[in-house]
């Protein structure tokens, strides 16, 4: 068997780039199952209300995740201190709160706030996805933490809402305002994205954090498949297999 050799050579931009890109390619959560239920209108509200009190455990915590990641990033990297507080602001403190924009999409599925808000509604699957996020802000390198957090989670998002917000207007049915989550998402992480994979190409300075690196977005990526097929697996299969008895 051949043994494969870790790299011993900095990567240049233009190639590490390519190989953050890969590492999110073919784990990329716009294809799990139930994204692919969702854009194709096989999805009811109540899956979406499941998803909103899921997905609030997700990114309800967002900012602490970037929190704790600002603290571990030493003064002299101000450009990823700034970004990273910026990115903190608008999830909190801008016009409106972005969960505050999923709590009213939720509340429209017929979920409720309270529902949303506590975290036994989630599953098992969500919860964990919860805690890499925050094990990862803790325990690694600031580098790297941006790299799993903003590269290979907060970046695929407009990916996953530009297939998802049209089904949503014209075959769910639902308001500008109901969707205005998903309209601002798609926006916004295109800037966080690019920013993200600026930071991580002008930071990621050794062999070994360029690999730590692309380790934890190909994880990261996992992660969010995972999380995403979850919700098909957990709510909408019980659904189509007790159809299929009827």
């Amino acid at each position: 068997m051949t043994q494969t050799l870790a790299p011993t050579q900095l990567l240049g931009p233009e190639e590490f780039r390519a190989a953050m890109l890969d590492a999110i390619k073919g784990r990329e959560a716009s294809n799990a199952s139930f994204s692919k239920a969702w854009a194709d209108g096989k999805l009811e509200r109540h899956h979406f209300a499941r998803w909103a009190e899921n997905h609030y455990q997700y990114v309800g915590p967002f900012a602490d995740y970037l929190g704790i990641v600002y603290a571990n990033t030493p003064d002299t990297c101000t450009e990823a201190k700034d970004f990273l507080l910026q990115n903190m602001y608008e999830e909190e403190l801008a016009d409106i709160r972005h969960t505050d924009l999923l709590i009213r999409f939720g509340e429209a599925c017929g979920t409720t706030k309270e529902r949303i808000e506590d975290p036994n509604n989630a599953n098992a699957v969500t919860r964990g996805l919860q805690a890499w996020c925050y094990a990862t802000a803790y325990r690694e390198h600031f580098v790297v933490a941006t790299a799993a957090l903003v590269v290979g989670l907060e970046s695929q998002v407009p990916d996953i809402y530009k297939k998802q917000i049209v089904p949503l207007r014209e075959t769910y049915g639902f308001t500008e305002d109901e969707i205005e989550f998903f309209d601002l998402h798609i926006t916004s992480d295109v800037v966080h994205g690019e920013r993200g994979f600026q930071i991580v190409l002008e930071n990621a300075t050794t062999v070994e954090l360029q690999q730590r690196c692309l380790q934890f977005i190909r994880w990261g990526a996992e992660m969010r498949f995972s999380y995403t097929k979850s919700l098909f697996d957990s709510y909408v299969a019980p659904d189509l297999e007790a159809a299929a008895k009827a």
